[in-house]
């Protein structure tokens, strides 16, 4: 699979975020997408979901795309246990397995038995992620999904989202190239 990004612009009150953007992503290898703040990462992480138009250009290859993603903020059902949070994403959840892969993400089998209030912050991000790598999905975007994790867990979890991508085209936004790095990605400097 392939998305190809031609001469897309976005300006937000007169300033210009995205200028004649022209890139390509593909399911070959990740990409990470890097830049200072206000550079239109998460801008464009926004338009190719369709959260937002851009004012000029085309993206191709998204028709009939089904994308998972990761936010910066978690928008995890809170009430809902993490298990419940990866089930819901799921037409037929085999909740065994969806434990285990949980579990491999450094959780305790009490913990994803919890309301996902109950949770800490770093908790709750590894289950927004995998949570977007067990959806039913073509291809998986993230922005800055390892941001507030420590070193330890942050390559426990970049290697739990290798083993779960089963071929599917990966875009992360990161400050840091040590993730580019760890996911084997290609970078993309905006």
């Amino acid at each position: 699979m392939n998305i190809e990004i031609k001469n897309l612009s976005k300006s937000y009150n007169g300033t210009p975020v995205l200028e004649n953007l022209t890139l390509t992503l593909t399911d070959d290898k990740p990409t990470c997408l890097m830049g200072t703040s206000g550079r239109g990462k998460t801008t464009l992480f926004s338009i190719i979901l369709g959260l937002i138009k851009a004012d000029e250009g085309e993206i191709t290859g998204i028709e009939n795309t089904r994308f998972s993603a990761v936010f910066q903020e978690d928008r995890l059902c809170e009430e809902l246990s993490a298990l419940m949070n990866l089930a819901i994403v799921q037409d037929n959840p085999h909740k065994a397995q969806l434990s285990e892969k949980l579990i491999n993400m450094g959780l305790t089998a009490d913990e994803i038995r919890r309301p996902v209030s109950q949770l800490s912050g770093g908790q709750k991000r590894r289950v927004a992620i995998l949570r977007a790598l067990v959806s039913e999905s073509d291809a998986v975007l993230m922005d800055e999904p390892f941001k507030g994790l420590d070193e330890d867990t942050r390559r426990l979890v970049i290697e739990q989202v290798k083993a779960n991508l089963d071929g599917r085209l990966l875009m992360v936004i990161t400050h840091d190239e040590e993730d580019a790095h760890l996911l084997g990605a290609d970078i993309i400097d905006l």
